[in-house]
This record gives C-alpha cells, sequence and structure tokens, in this order.
C-alpha cells in the first residue's frame, strides 16, 4: 500500500510569515508548525520536514520493505525522530540565537504492509472511513490535559485562553516524548494531517463534509479556504492522503511523486547536516 496525495499551506491573513512545514509522497505524510513564541520556528519545521521527508525516499525507508513486522516501523519511526532532535541540537550549537526553537510533528509512515504514526504537539491526524471522521491524534497541550482530568469543559476549551500552549514538541532541547503508534489503515482510507490554523477556526463538521466527494487536490484547496473565511488568523496547512492497494513506489520514482509546502521550500531555513548553520 501507498499514498496518492495533496498538499497545501497558506500563510493566513493576519501573521508575516509561514512557519509550517508540509511533506506528502508515496509512503510518508508529514505536518510540522514551528511552536509560537518560540526562535526560529520555521527553522525547526522546515529542518525536521525536510529531514524525515529525505528518509522516506531512500531505496530502503523501513527495514526490509516487503516483510517488515508490526513492531518495526515504530522504531524506525522512532530513529528518524531522533536524528531529527540531534540535528536541531546541532543547529542551536550554530547559532545560539536558535535557542527555544522547536516544531509540532505529525507523520504517517507506511512500508507497504504496515502504518505508523509519530505525533508531539496540537497537529493534528484524522482518518475518513467509509463517511465517518475519527481524530487519531491526542493533542499534548494545556487544555487537553485539563479536559482529560474534568477540570474545563469542550464549550470552555474552544475559548481558553491558554488553548495553543503546547506541552510536547520535538526541540533541540530534551530528547522528544513523541507518541509512536500503529495505525489501522486499509485501502479506500482517507487521512488528513493538519497544522491547528484549520483546526482551530474550522469544526469537524465541516472538516468532515469538505473531505467527503473531492479529489485530495479539492479537499486541501476547500480546507485552507475554509479556514481563511473563518479568519486565517492563523499558518494553515493540511495534507489528504488517500490509502491504495498497490506496490510500493520503485525507490528512484518516489522523489517524482512527493511534494513540499511552507517553510521547508526556503534553503535558508534548513539546518546544514554538517552543523555549519544554514544549508544555504
Amino acid at each position: 500500500m501507498r499514498f496518492t496525495s495533496s498538499v497545501r499551506t497558506h500563510v493566513g491573513l493576519v501573521r508575516g510569515n509561514n512557519e509550517d512545514s508540509a511533506f506528502a509522497g508515496p509512503h510518508m505524510l508529514l505536518v510540522a508548525d514551528g511552536v509560537g513564541g518560540h526562535a526560529a520556528g520555521e527553522v525547526a519545521s522546515a529542518s525536521v520536514a525536510h529531514l524525515l521527508g529525505a528518509m522516506s525516499l531512500l531505496p530502503k525507508p523501513a527495514s526490509g520493505e516487503s516483510s517488515t513486522p508490526d513492531e518495526d516501523l515504530p522504531v524506525v519511526l522512532r530513529e528518524w525522530v531522533d536524528r531529527a532532535h540531534r540535528l536541531l541540537v546541532e543547529g542551536v550549537a550554530a547559532d545560539p540565537t536558535r535557542a527555544g526553537m522547536a516544531t509540532t510533528l505529525t507523520a504517517v509512515l507506511t512500508d507497504g504492509h504496515t502504518f505508523a504514526m509519530c505525533h508531539a504537539g496540537d497537529s493534528r491526524a484524522y482518518v475518513l472511513r467509509d463517511g465517518g471522521l475519527r481524530q487519531v491524534s491526542v493533542d499534548h497541550t494545556l487544555v487537553q490535559a485539563l479536559l482529560d482530568q474534568g477540570r474545563i469543559t469542550p464549550a470552555q476549551a474552544r475559548v481558553h485562553p491558554y488553548r495553543s500552549a503546547v506541552t510536547r514538541f520535538v526541540d533541540g532541547g530534551d530528547r522528544p516524548d513523541a507518541d509512536i503508534v500503529l495505525l489501522d489503515l486499509r485501502p479506500r482510507d482517507r487521512l488528513l494531517l493538519c497544522s491547528d490554523g484549520l483546526t482551530d477556526f474550522v469544526d469537524e463538521g465541516e472538516i468532515r463534509s469538505l473531505l467527503l466527494d473531492a479529489t485530495p487536490e479539492e479537499a486541501t484547496d476547500n480546507l485552507v479556504r475554509a479556514a481563511l473565511v473563518a479568519g486565517g488568523r492563523d499558518n494553515v496547512t493540511c495534507v489528504v492522503g488517500d490509502v491504495l492497494d498497490g506496490e510500493l513506489m520503485p525507490w528512484h520514482r518516489r522523489p517524482y511523486f512527493c511534494r513540499m509546502e511552507g517553510a521547508v521550500t526556503d534553503l535558508a531555513n534548513l539546518i546544514d547536516p554538517a552543523g555549519h548553520g544554514h544549508a544555504a
């Protein structure tokens, strides 16, 4: 199995720059949102998205493409996230003004048989199956913690002054505490990965309706447009991927079927893997 997908991002109607990054390829979908209030959020999101996207295009994105045991794919994702974390550590060492830079990360990887998700932060992953929409990620936010504890109601959560306070992310400090889980996906399922620039302003009922009866390209266009109509007070990024029942894409063709959007498309935002600052 693999993905056919579309990705769209927009700076929004208020922000001066786009700190979101997205990658969509035949074997990986990813959204990263530079954490607001942290230095160089666009560098963090771009560097993490670029590294993980590049890893998914290598000849073997997982150990043994044709016969990877279920438990191996999460191990691969954990190794990739740890590698991204080390890259951010190197980026801060090369330029101390980046201290505090961080990004959310929501990524889904397949080896052709199983699917695994890595998630840290308040970007989200949804699955549309047989007309029903289900959130498969859990928000890592202060407000979600208050909800889980029964200290606030869902109505209060929607207007809480600290609803954007993220409690987990990928940064240049401690090792990321990301959720890495297997997903039950099957052909004809549709995945939506998005930054909070969508979900903070567009409710799930409207998101579901915009995902139905549309191509991935139409769905991403309509979702981003809905966020802008709702005020566009944040960067908004959407990746829509349909699960196809087919062979893995041959490794030499993978780059022709991938797409990057947002901060990751600016080479000035990428940390040099050698730790020498920017890539360009």
